[in-house]
């Protein structure tokens, strides 16, 4: 890849490895934070614009562009994923990105998504476009769902759950439930059994147990121990599984992971702290520890270009 394109690349990052999904493609459609939710546990901070409102918030053509430049210079991915720095479903237009890219690969197309505006024919039938649908549920009532996921005063877990069920019924795709424990927030017995109701509505493919493995949107949310996660698949039952890496090894692991993405970005392209933050959903001490140390290593060059520092993946023949 030249350094051209590589400078080009606004709205695609990776492919990075994702436990879920392979080896990941992402696209980020929506600005930084942009969202429906505040979730107390987001990787990537605070909500800055809290609305429910859909815009068209990038160039089609410019995304579609990158996809189709990606896909003659690499295009080794399992799946393409529509997500990023917000709430994709916001964007107006993901039902035209979802059939422009099935237009140029046959890669499946998954929508990472909070779910919450699944109540509106128009999300659902451009979600109903993509191959693999991920949407969350955090709660089992409203009480809960209002602390944990702080909604946009449109939103309700109700709408939340109705709008995904009827999704269903219209939807012959993969949809994979993700439920974000907390401990001593949705962990007790009769919150889960709750989850499970609500979840049984929705009848998703998979339901797949997460928790809190880089730092969150407010401090003091801990990871779910493994064993906990463990009672909590075998009490929601059939097609439960966890896939938070809460092993006890799980620092050093996720230090690795991050080190493996961190460096999957900077070999397609040049990337300022900044945009690692954004397309890893890291914190930028993280990511500047990260940069530092690959420097180090000798593995990754740096560039001034104005007031900005860049870094990039030192080629093979450096």
């Amino acid at each position: 890849m030249s350094s051209q394109q590589s400078k080009q690349r606004r709205y695609i990052y990776g492919p990075v490895p994702s436990r879920r999904l392979g080896l990941s493609l992402g696209v980020d459609i929506v600005p930084m934070k942009v969202c429906t939710l505040d979730c107390i546990y987001c990787q990537l901070g605070r909500t800055t614009e809290k609305s429910v409102v859909r815009r068209d918030f990038v160039d089609v053509d410019a995304v579609l562009a990158e996809v189709a430049d990606w896909l003659k210079e690499d295009g080794r991915a399992d799946h393409i994923t529509l997500g990023g720095s917000g709430e994709p479903t916001l964007n107006l237009r993901i039902g035209d990105l979802v059939d422009g890219i099935h237009a140029v690969t046959d890669i499946p197309v998954a929508i990472l998504t909070n779910g919450t505006l699944f109540y509106r024919q128009d999300v659902r039938a451009d979600c109903a476009r993509a191959d693999v649908v991920i949407p969350s549920l955090d709660a089992g009532d409203a009480a809960v769902f209002e602390a944990v996921n702080r909604p946009a005063p449109d939103i309700s877990i109700e709408k939340l759950v109705s709008g995904l069920a009827t999704f269903r019924e219209e939807y012959a795709g993969q949809i994979w439930l993700e439920v974000f424990i907390i401990p001593g927030v949705n962990t007790d017995e009769e919150q889960v059994e709750k989850i499970k109701k609500l979840s049984a509505r929705m009848r998703p493919d998979k339901i797949q147990l997460n928790t809190a493995v880089r730092p969150t949107a407010e401090k003091g949310i801990k990871a779910a121990a493994r064993e906990t996660l463990a009672e909590i698949a075998r009490q929601i039952g059939s097609g439960c599984e966890v896939i938070a890496d809460v092993a006890p090894a799980t620092c050093d692991r996720h230090r690795e992971r991050v080190t493996a993405d961190v460096l999957s970005m900077l070999k397609r392209r040049p990337c300022s702290v900044e945009d690692l933050c954004r397309g890893l959903g890291i914190t930028r001490d993280e990511a500047g520890r990260q940069v530092a140390e690959l420097g180090d290593s000798g593995l990754v060059d740096t560039e001034s270009r104005g007031d900005k520092m860049y870094y990039r993946a030192r080629s093979r023949a450096s």
